[in-house]
């Protein structure tokens, strides 16, 4: 028996192995049967000692491979990574004496920054330790990285399993769920009206934003906590709405589709009908006296154990409300459904022998079938490490707008799912801010005020001009604040959810930056948001940027030029009219060029299709929105000669020329794309 568990386990760690192939200078590494690293190594003019070694450590499998030159002379590892779609080279480890910066890429990685290629369908992780060498990672076509390193020693380190084991997320398993890809930006009625919520207020809201937000990229209108009946519980009070909703539900959810928009919906997991419960005790977990087990927020604890409690309780909840018409749903009292009761009531659990994580799962997943894979669903609220592969998006943090838990789980977003920072309220303090931060980070981008200020305030911008959102990946596979996501394993010790728990994200801030490194066909580009004021120094190599080039910087929320900078800028202080700063940084090329357009907080990322210099002319394609003044900004340098202006399906409205910037107004009512160039003699 001895011998037979020995090698058992001997068994399972080779299953998580890559096989390492050390041959003269060529060095090899597969992993589930396919070769995922190949390169050759180089020392001229010096011998080299190549060292390996295996090891898990706490469950986690770590292979490390060891390449260091005789008398500290230089040597290389020239070679190349094969990935899938979802691979992305990113930053392994954080750099020390460096600024915290949470970092997230549209499309494959430039950064100078990155060490490490992260592969997400068989969750691997390759780096190279970077102390002593140079790492160059360039993405190349059919999912090929290009990996160079140099220096007296190399140190490269494979982890199987990465978020798995060594990022503690157990139920993460890529290669079954996909990453929810399209913008999800929308208002709540939360923070607008509580649970006061009328139907009139929904439709008048639905009005509001059509007209003024949906042009720019709202799509969801999700209505919040307030239109079922009481107590809660039974199918039919989250079907048949209170007297406050006349039409229904499923009038209202029409309404809001006629107004081209995505009805979007709350429900929780809670069951607050005693006399129910307790006529149907079977569907229910039970305390110590055979009662059904009752805890605060979640009322009498539903047993997803129980497929009888899953077909009566469940199905018909959410087969109801997809059949309404809604296509988003919000899923709130999941931490309490967890910690009073499946954590509160384990001994029910382990007396029927059964997982209580597995049985927690079941009515989620129950909600995820009903609701459909192609209509989103939100996990409300705090870390749910339980739902990974379930859910869509995460609610990372209590009520209230997040900024530190986008830097405390900035590794999660759109690798494990869409992270939710919660509502953002466009107040003069906060709502540049909050956008900001959102937007630059790809997260989930949630409106909660009321319509009215949608129609008179200024404050509308902030939102107009960060949304959509882009689909983004972190580049970085840390947290830049760990303090939270290492304690992760405590989900299953806690029993009140009445408050943040130790590994829900903090209302205080860790960071006060968020970049946003943008790649597209025709260039690349990086977008700083910088949210406060305790950074008073950028250096360029900090934001993966060659600190020998030149770079220009524009400020977007101003419309201000700052100049041209090498190997460091100085934000300088920030404006109380935004509370924020937006900067742009384009390599300074030897033509006139774009600097930045105003549709977008991306600088251009969102709509601007293509992009050329040729012939003396620089032109581009944009799509633009109907009606809203286009302001594309151009850098021009000494010695430009300026032609004339040709566009086409727009109006030219103005063309200004302040030192060396060119700005072009142009305005079109319809929504086909924009073609113009901008001609030099």
């Amino acid at each position: 028996m001895t011998l037979f568990f020995s090698i058992f386990i001997f068994y399972s760690f080779a299953q998580n192995l890559a096989i390492i192939d050390h041959k003269k200078d060529s060095l090899l590494i597969s992993y589930n049967n396919a070769a995922i690293f190949s390169g050759n190594i180089s020392a001229p003019g010096s011998s080299y000692t190549y060292r390996q070694q295996n090891e898990v450590v706490n469950g986690c499998t770590f292979q490390i491979v060891t390449i260091t030159s005789g008398n500290f002379k230089p040597l290389a590892l020239n070679g190349r990574v094969n990935t899938g779609d979802d691979a992305i080279a990113c930053e392994s480890e954080p750099a020390d004496n460096s600024l915290k910066i949470v970092r997230q890429v549209v499309g494959k990685s430039n950064s100078t920054l990155n060490n490490a290629v992260y592969e997400r369908k068989d969750d691997w992780l390759l780096s190279v330790d970077k102390f002593y060498p140079k790492v160059n990672i360039v993405p190349g076509p059919d999912n090929k990285y290009t990996l160079n390193v140099s220096g007296w020693e190399i140190v490269i380190r494979f982890r199987p399993q990465y978020y798995q084991k060594h990022r503690g997320l157990s139920y993460y398993n890529p290669s079954t769920y996909a990453v929810w890809k399209k913008p999800v930006v929308g208002w709540c009625s939360w923070f607008a009206y509580f649970d006061k919520i009328t139907e009139n207020d929904i439709r008048e809201t639905a009005d509001v934003i059509s007209e003024k937000l949906k042009p720019f990229g709202l799509e969801y209108l999700q209505m919040d906590d307030g239109y079922q009946t009481l107590p809660i519980g039974l199918p039919h009070t989250w079907l048949q709405p209170n007297e406050k909703f006349p039409s229904g539900l499923k009038n209202l959810a029409s309404y809001i589709k006629s107004k081209g928009l995505q009805p979007a919906i709350w429900t929780n997991v809670a069951f607050a009908d005693s006399a129910d419960a307790y006529k149907n005790k079977a569907l229910f977990v039970k305390d110590n006296q055979g009662n059904p087990a009752l805890g605060n927020w979640v009322g009498y604890v539903m047993d997803g154990s129980n497929p009888q409690t899953i077909q009566q309780l469940i199905s018909p909840v959410y087969r109801g409300l997809k059949e309404d018409g809604f296509t988003y749903f919000k899923l709130d009292a999941l931490r309490h459904l967890k910690y009073e009761g499946y954590n509160s009531f384990k001994n029910y659990f382990a007396a029927k022998n059964i997982d209580r994580n597995e049985a927690y799962r079941n009515v989620v997943k129950e909600v995820r079938d009903k609701t459909g894979k192609e209509n989103f669903l939100l996990a409300c609220w705090g870390i749910r490490p339980e739902l990974v592969g379930i859910v869509d998006g995460c609610r990372i943090g209590n009520d209230g707008f997040s900024y530190a838990g986008l830097a405390q789980f900035n590794s999660y977003n759109d690798i494990i799912w869409r992270n939710d920072p919660d509502h953002i309220v466009l107040s003069e303090k906060e709502a540049y801010r909050s956008c900001t931060a959102t937007s630059l980070t790809g997260s989930l981008f949630m409106l909660t005020d009321k319509p009215e200020k949608y129609k008179s305030s200024t404050l509308i911008e902030a939102a107009r001009r960060s949304i959509p959102v882009l689909y983004t990946q972190p580049g970085q596979v840390y947290d830049v604040d760990p303090s939270r996501s290492a304690l992760i394993g405590q989900a299953d010790v806690e029993m009140s959810g009445s408050g943040p728990r130790p590994f829900d994200a903090s209302s205080s801030t860790t960071t006060g930056l968020f970049e946003l490194e943008i790649n597209k066909p025709y260039e690349n580009w990086i977008v700083l948001g910088r949210v406060d004021d305790r950074d008073k120094v950028i250096p360029f190599k900090d934001l993966g940027l060659d600190a020998n080039k030149e770079y220009l910087v524009f400020e977007f929320w101003k419309k201000n030029f700052e100049g041209t900078f090498k190997k460091q800028f100085i934000p300088g202080k920030i404006d109380t009219g935004f509370n924020c700063q937006v900067f742009c940084f384009r390599e300074k090329l030897d033509h006139p060029q774009l600097l930045a357009t105003n549709r977008h907080i991306s600088c251009g990322g969102l709509e601007l299709t293509d992009l050329q210099w040729q012939n003396k002319s620089l032109s581009g394609i944009s799509r633009v929105v109907p009606n809203d003044n286009y302001v594309i900004y151009i850098h021009e340098n000494k010695g430009a000669d300026f032609r004339d202006i040709n566009v086409k399906n727009a109006t030219l409205v103005a063309n200004e020329k302040d030192g060396e910037i060119r700005k072009i107004i142009l305005l079109s009512n319809s929504n086909d794309s924009v073609n113009w160039s901008v001609n030099y003699k």
